[in-house]
């Protein structure tokens, strides 16, 4: 059975855990990352010499890079979620690079200080740079969600719906000012209609 390492309120270990919920793959999850297991312990960086979660043990082969965990278990599922036709695949592809290259960095540091009070993430300074780099950043997930009228890389939901789902639910419980994104907020009730989204998703994330 698939093993997934990491802490189910983390965003990156939650795309895995979803990704497998959609997809019906079976697995079983080990905590690691604090306050449950130190991911700098000698055995988990022989793993991920990162230490950051997740990581997947398939069998004996072993991945990192939590993007990368769901495509390969798309393949493996030869999964509708990621459909091999070239354009189709690059729209998808492109939505979940920008939500790692682009998005994520915007949102770390006010997320780090409000959500998860990380200490030394106290400058006010930064917080609000953050928070302006964040809504510049949900601004363009919000015209490309007005442009399908249903999901971020078209009609239908695919594989980029779940890191960017995650990062739109993320940035709808996060603590600060933000201007209303009405695209935004349809996404998230038409996210809200999948089983797991729900059961699995919504209730575990900070």
């Amino acid at each position: 059975m698939l093993k997934i390492l990491g802490k189910a309120e983390s965003i990156n270990v939650a795309k895995v855990l979803w990704a497998c919920d959609e997809m019906g793959i079976e697995f079983e999850r080990v905590d690691w990352g604090m306050p449950y297991r130190d991911p700098k312990a000698a055995e988990y960086l022989a793993l991920n010499p990162n230490a950051t979660v997740p990581v997947i043990d398939d069998d004996g082969f072993v991945l990192w890079e939590s993007n990368s965990i769901i495509r390969y278990l798309a393949n493996r599922q030869a999964s509708d979620l990621y459909p091999s036709a070239p354009a189709s695949r690059a729209m998808i592809d492109q939505w979940i690079d920008w939500q790692a290259a682009d998005l994520n960095p915007a949102f770390r540091y006010a997320f780090g200080a409000l959500v998860r009070k990380f200490p030394g993430f106290t400058d006010e300074g930064q917080i609000e740079d953050s928070r302006l780099r964040w809504t510049q950043k949900m601004q363009i997930a919000g015209a490309q969600l007005e442009k399908t009228g249903a999901f971020i890389a078209g009609p239908t939901f695919t594989l980029a719906d779940i890191p960017i789902g995650l990062s739109v639910l993320r940035w709808q419980r996060t603590p600060i000012d933000k201007p209303d994104f009405p695209a935004l907020d349809a996404y998230l009730e038409r996210l809200g209609e999948r089983r797991w989204f729900n059961e699995r998703v919504a209730s575990d994330l900070p």
